[in-house]
């Protein structure tokens, strides 16, 4: 089963590749604190007109490059992710 994350385009430089910044909450096991911890992940982009601050799903997958291990799936909006 491969993994399937939820994030925000930030940079469409690349050719055929998006970086996506992937958000994670979770709250302190003692301080019960809400601490969000930030990733970016470079995915395949095989979409047209991605832009910066598209909501995107990208899934894990083979290894395309030595940076690249997931591709973009499909472009979300704000209900599929609430």
């Amino acid at each position: 089963m491969s993994k399937q994350l939820t994030g925000t385009v930030v940079s469409t430089k690349m050719q055929k590749t998006v970086v996506v910044l992937v958000e994670r909450k979770f709250r302190h096991e003692l301080y019960k604190k809400v601490i969000v911890r930030n990733k970016k992940y470079k995915a395949h982009n095989e979409l047209e007109g991605l832009q910066i601050g598209d909501l995107v799903v990208i899934r894990e997958t083979a290894p395309i490059s030595a940076e690249k291990h997931f591709a973009v799936v499909s472009r979300a909006t704000k209900e599929q992710v609430s």
